[in-house]
């Protein structure tokens, strides 16, 4: 099974929204934001900037029709500001001109003054201000203080984790064509076309069913383009109402950096409470997620985050607490894992501080507290398998890791500088939006004459292969080949009121509805072979392109039905619906079901430190993965390779940094923020598809598990791998649990000088 975009990519034929040809008269915008962090707009002058050549028409607040709102779970976000700023990069106001360059140009001629008001960018800073986006939120199990006075053993800390930006290869961008009666259709980057539909309705005063949004792909996203693609969306559709003309925006990619959110830095704190043999009995923890200036996604992730606050270990006495702290920086926003990496890189912290003072092998924890079957997490959901435990026990028999520490505590000691570390990270994410409602989807499957296939689902396109996947489930039920299937473009007017491709459940909920469509498609024409064929219905099935009659083939094909059928006036198209069956969350208690499963898995990550220079290397990492009965291994593992990447790249290289006083992004090109390249990559990376539990029907996918955001975890292992290497050469190193670990910060940590 290929991966079918691929094939367009690797020709240069795939088409994104900026490739799409622009329809005669489209006009190009450009946006004019906030160059500073926090304040009153004392006056906003456009009139210079629209006497500009090629200038159309200059939009700012009072020049929108509807409501000036684009907020998603709380409404905190205005399209264009008004009256306050509060973050660098806020848009402001939108250019509309002939020309991109007219359009750009155009922005050095407004002038806005603002009477600024001392910015705030730290969490902590903004909770002790009271700057809370929503009351703090609770998850907790057991009687936490009453357990601690029975622990041998109480390890107190803080960790840090830092930002991550998106770093998708398309910029985010967007192309509105006006049609008739004030309908429009938009050509959007994003990865929620029917949450773009409902704000940009809101926005113009229109109905939603006047607004027609559509996806063909997306050149990455990984969470970016949840949310952050509507107001960029929005402002293309508000053009083309007032104008009436076509009008297309595509950000640079500076702009892209730092108008938009990132991954959310979270600063947080943790008590954790042992017995003498390394049996966590307390964990209790408070996150401080620094939101942004306004919500955005930040209370689900928030929310996830504590959903995932005790990673893959059981603990009886858990209390949880998470703050939702506004800042003026840009609004951050989803990322791949959601929250999770945040929550498991404290936990995984804690432990380790845990071995240094208590002197038992992190491993040692690690491995007693793992979820066994039949134990619950905070939130009152059982975990009825044992993948978590038997990964790790597989894991560690496949990377050999007793001999291959041994062999990293002699070359330790025989080496001066350079040092080598070793860890394990053990992962499990609950798959399904936390918020319930959201676990639906739809698809509309059309069988044409000449026996072709014709599918539209809410699910978007964005490199993950998931139309592969919906292609190989639709030609599995109708026994064709795949490419005989096509997957159409993800369209608000042929499956409405979609949730976002997001959570990991995209294929999940969007395939299984396919599915569903397919199957009775598929029941008719058996129905119609059978009066051709003079035999019950129930012998029937299709198979290699052609009707079978129990284990013999008929002379009836594929082909030959589906005109038969047509000819007889059967219904060859169907819309289906899909909800995910089995969850539900009471947050009025926090307890409840919330996933409709968990993917569980171990990676074991070892490393070269050069301590003389603060560089390091990621020599190998052995994942054992928990992926189910896998409907494409070829995609799999190119997803938990990219995943296990992305996340080394977080807690290693990935450097986000602001101006502590304007808020500015400092890190706003690509010779300041740095990814992982080719030449960082792990020298050797195996992968291992273990069986597990096995899924009930309608759960998952054919019985396959997801795999986009559980792997991005198994990265964390390298910043701890790099901590051990760095205490095999001096056991006082103790850097503060802050990611990431730059090279930079090894070097000032093994030297004593100051890693900030």
């Amino acid at each position: 099974m290929k991966h079918y975009d691929a094939m367009l990519h690797v020709k240069g034929q795939s088409v994104f929204t900026a490739d799409m040809r622009e329809p005669a008269g489209t006009l190009h915008a450009a946006v004019f934001t906030s160059p500073f962090a926090y304040g009153k707009v004392i006056s906003l002058d456009i009139s210079s900037a629209e006497t500009q050549p090629g200038v159309v028409r200059i939009i700012t607040a009072e020049d929108i029709p509807g409501e000036n709102q684009i907020g998603n779970i709380v409404m905190d976000e205005p399209l264009l500001a008004e009256n306050t700023v509060h973050f660098t990069g806020e848009p402001v106001a939108v250019v509309l001109a002939e020309t991109r360059c007219q359009a750009c140009n155009a922005l050095n001629f407004i002038s806005m003054e603002v009477e600024e008001l001392e910015a705030v960018i730290d969490p902590r800073e903004a909770a002790r201000l009271g700057e809370l986006i929503v009351p703090p939120r609770t998850f907790s199990c057991g009687n936490t203080e009453k357990a601690i006075r029975k622990c041998a053993h109480v390890i107190r800390g803080t960790a840090e984790t830092g930002g991550q930006e998106h770093l998708y290869l398309e910029t985010q961008s967007a192309l509105c064509v006006p049609g008739e009666g004030d309908a429009l259709h938009i050509t959007s980057s994003t990865q929620g076309p029917s949450f773009v539909q409902k704000i940009a309705a809101g926005v113009l005063g229109l109905p939603i069913h006047l607004v027609q949004v559509d996806v063909v792909r997306l050149g990455g996203a990984f969470g970016g383009k949840e949310d952050q693609a509507t107001p960029w969306a929005v402002m293309t559709a508000l053009g083309a109402h007032l104008t009436g003309r076509p009008v297309k925006l595509v950000l640079k990619r500076h702009e892209d950096l730092v108008n938009t959110g990132k991954r959310h830095p979270y600063s947080s704190d943790f008590t954790l409470g042992l017995d003498d043999c390394g049996k966590i009995l307390v964990w209790e923890v408070d996150y401080y997620q620094n939101s942004g200036a306004v919500s955005d996604l930040s209370t689900a992730i928030l929310e996830r985050s504590l959903f995932h606050c005790t990673g893959s270990y059981f603990i009886p006495n858990v209390r949880a607490t998470g703050y939702c702290c506004r800042t003026n920086l840009a609004p951050n926003t989803a990322f791949r894992g959601f929250g999770g990496p945040q929550a498991m890189f404290v936990m995984e912290a804690a432990i380790h501080k845990a071995s240094v003072e208590t002197g038992i092998p992190v491993d040692h924890i690690q491995k007693m507290n793992l979820m066994k079957p039949g134990e619950r997490f905070p939130y009152g959901m059982e975990f009825p398998c044992d993948e978590i435990r038997s990964s790790w026990n597989l894991a560690e028999e496949l990377a050999h890791t007793e001999k291959t520490r041994r062999n990293i505590r002699k070359f330790n000691s025989d080496s001066r500088y350079l040092k080598k570390g070793i860890s394990m990270m053990p992962v499990c994410f609950g798959i399904s939006f936390t918020s319930t409602f959201l676990n639906q989807a739809s698809a509309l499957v059309h069988v044409y004459t000449d026996g072709s296939v014709s599918i539209s689902t809410g699910a978007v396109e964005m490199g993950q292969g998931v139309n592969s996947r919906i292609r190989q489930v639709a030609a599995d039920v109708f026994s064709i080949p795949v490419k005989r299937t096509r997957v159409e473009s993800t369209n608000t007017t042929r499956n409405a009121n979609t949730s976002p491709t997001a959570a990991s459940s995209a294929a999940d909920m969007n395939g299984n509805a396919a599915q569903i469509a397919c199957k009775e498609i598929r029941g008719r024409l058996l129905e119609v072979a059978s009066g051709i064929l003079d035999c019950k219905v129930e012998n029937l099935h299709l198979k290699h392109s052609n009707v079978w009659n129990g284990e013999k083939a008929t002379d009836l094909s594929w082909n030959q039905l589906v005109m038969k059928a047509y000819m007889n006036r059967t219904d060859l198209s169907s819309h289906a619906h899909y909800a995910t069956p089995g969850i539900h969350f009471d947050k009025t208690t926090e307890k409840g079901r919330p996933f409709a499963y968990h993917v569980s898995g171990t990676a074991v990550t070892e490393v070269t430190v050069d301590c003389m220079l603060g560089t390091y290397r990621i020599d190998r990492v052995n994942v054992v993965h928990h992926g189910g009965s896998l409907l494409n291994p070829l995609l799999d593992r190119g997803q938990i390779e990219g995943a296990l990447l992305q996340g080394i790249g977080w807690v290693t290289m990935e450097e986000l940094a602001w101006d502590s006083r304007s808020g500015r992004l400092l890190a706003d090109t690509l010779a300041t923020y740095k990814v992982p390249d080719i030449s960082f990559t792990p020298d050797e990376v195996n992968i291992h598809f273990a069986e597990g539990e096995k899924l009930v029907d309608g759960v998952g996918l054919n019985g396959s598990k997801a795999i986009g955001e559980p792997p991005f975890m198994y990265g964390i292992g390298a910043w701890f791998a790099i901590l051990n290497a760095m205490r095999a050469s001096s056991s006082e190193a103790s850097p503060d649990y802050t990611a990431p670990m730059t090279p930079e910060k090894v070097l000032m940590t093994l030297t004593g000088g100051n890693s900030n």
